[in-house]
């Protein structure tokens, strides 16, 4: 996949959850059609140039958030893209079923619930808001935010009964909830010249365990898991002038999941 969008050359694109599976291949797209690159999270990136900004944030804090805007006011660095993508993951512990126990509906706790929803919902409400603004104030920004298939349908449970891993209720209710925090945001900031989609992708290849993988593949009409940079021209056009007239919509790339 190597189209080009020679509008994002030199173009400023923040990431929340750079430092993510997704976010290492949505950073590389960007860099390979020569825009400068900020990753915000908590883990530190390995490679830092001239052409990619490490800033150590915890997206659920206000003041992190405005602390890193001041920064930016007084650099004169402006922001042309932002694309909310952090999420808290949930690995399969390598003892056998006690993770998923714990996360399925009736022994999801509390503490865990607002733990994800901070991260994967405030936090994208409070970078939207903070680092929205200042797009807004100098009409000129493209948003993007990472949504779901399981944003549009709910997780086929079957598919996980013999697997290590199981998508917790708290997953569903944060990308159904971007969903709609996009949809709020680009009717509110539209006439600021500010566009606001969203993504609903599927499940990525990386290296599920196979019963997992044989379950999955029977409910995806392409047959098959997406491929890790399957989704990059498609991010890269959202965020592009070919998208021009492109704001609230959440564009589905599923393999054609949620069409059965």
């Amino acid at each position: 996949m190597n189209t080009k969008f020679s509008d994002l050359k030199n173009k400023n694109v923040f990431i929340t959850g750079g430092n993510g599976f997704l976010g290492k291949q949505i950073s590389s797209a960007f860099l390979k059609q020569g825009s400068k690159v900020f990753i915000l999270d908590l883990k530190k990136i390995k490679l830092q140039n001239d052409k990619v900004t490490f800033l150590k944030t915890d997206i659920t804090k206000e003041i992190d958030l405005k602390k890193i805007l001041t920064f930016l006011k007084k650099k004169k660095i402006k922001i042309d893209v932002l694309i909310n993508g952090a999420a808290r993951d949930h690995i399969p512990s390598k003892k056998k079923n006690k993770n998923k126990e714990k996360l399925n509906l009736e022994n999801f706790s509390e503490k865990v619930w607002a733990e994800d929803l901070n991260v994967g919902l405030t936090g994208s409400l409070l970078t939207t808001k903070i680092f929205g603004s200042y797009m807004a104030s100098r009409k000129s920004g493209v948003i993007l935010n990472i949504s779901s298939d399981l944003g549009i349908i709910a997780p086929n449970q079957e598919i996980y009964k013999k697997s290590k891993f199981i998508k917790p209720v708290s997953y569903s209710v944060i990308k159904h909830g971007i969903i709609g925090l996009t949809k709020y945001t680009a009717s509110y900031w539209a006439k600021k010249n500010i566009r606001c989609n969203a993504i609903a992708p599927g499940g990525i290849f990386n290296n599920q365990d196979k019963n997992f993988l044989n379950e999955i593949k029977k409910i995806i009409p392409i047959g098959r898991m997406a491929k890790k940079n399957e989704y990059n021209d498609l991010i890269l056009f959202l965020c592009s002038k070919s998208s021009s007239y492109l704001t609230g919509s959440v564009v589905i790339c599923d393999g054609g999941r949620t069409i059965i």
